[in-house]
């Protein structure tokens, strides 16, 4: 097991290995997000109460679920980082922000879109919305701290603790609609009993949320391997893949 992580904490591993994945994710991610979105919003008949307006779940909530995982994965990178050192630990943390601060304006916009004709507003102050309100200041928090520090070292630390206090913000999020008066609806989706959403609709939605998360995986490898090669470019290594690909560029011009 610790070597296992142990090669992924290797920026030359991490590289390779994250090559041969970007393409099966994508892969998920298109076939998924396809077959998903189309059953959702052609094939789904209307719900009872809300009529065709309920087909934005097949965008809202995999964009909520995965924003809330992200974070969670950004807290994890951040501990990491803080206890063992491990530099692509923060690399991952400063790449996941980005991704999570647009999955989360895109739930809190889509969840408006659908308050409107549900709730007849475009936003109320309702603890589960303003939680995840405050968790897009945290993204952007974090991604402002990293630009505020010159120095990396510094500003890793710095955007660890953040991410890791933050990660507070998960659970209230998840249990806010429990914990008070809400006009959110709770969790239609469960794992440990009975689900309240209609089969028929719940499988779109579950390919949905899986092409959600190949999708962010998939874009949380590749900013990882970018900022890699920036912070890494002194390395040998980074070195000897940039020449093949000058060469190859060198030899498509020559042989125009």
């Amino acid at each position: 097991m610790w070597s296992f992580i142990h090669k992924w904490g290797s920026p030359k591993s991490f590289y390779q290995l994250s090559g041969r994945l970007m393409p099966w994710l994508a892969a998920i991610a298109l076939l998924s997000l396809a077959v998903g979105v189309i059953w959702g919003l052609f094939f789904v008949p209307p719900d009872y109460k809300q009529g065709n307006s309920f087909r934005i779940i097949y965008i809202h909530v995999p964009a909520a679920a995965v924003a809330m995982a992200g974070y969670l994965l950004m807290a994890t990178a951040g501990a990491i980082n803080l206890i063992w050192r491990i530099k692509l630990a923060d690399m991952v943390l400063k790449s996941a922000a980005p991704i999570g601060m647009a999955l989360t304006f895109l739930a809190l916009f889509t969840g408006a879109v659908w308050g409107k004709p549900t709730w007849g507003t475009w936003w109320v102050w309702d603890a589960r919305i303003t939680s995840v309100l405050i968790l897009l200041f945290l993204y952007i928090g974090v991604m402002a701290l990293h630009a505020a520090f010159e120095n990396k070292e510094a500003a890793g630390r710095a955007c660890a603790l953040l991410a890791i206090v933050g990660a507070v913000n998960i659970p209230i999020i998840y249990w806010s609609v429990e914990w008070w008066y809400s006009l959110h609806q709770p969790a239609s989706i469960s794992f440990t009993g009975e689900s309240s959403i209609h089969p028929t609709m719940l499988r779109p939605l579950m390919l949905t949320i899986v092409g959600f998360y190949a999708a962010y995986g998939w874009l949380l490898l590749q900013w990882t391997r970018a900022e890699l090669l920036q912070r890494e470019s002194h390395k040998r290594w980074v070195q000897d893949i940039a020449v093949p690909a000058s060469e190859n560029r060198a030899g498509g011009a020559g042989a125009v």
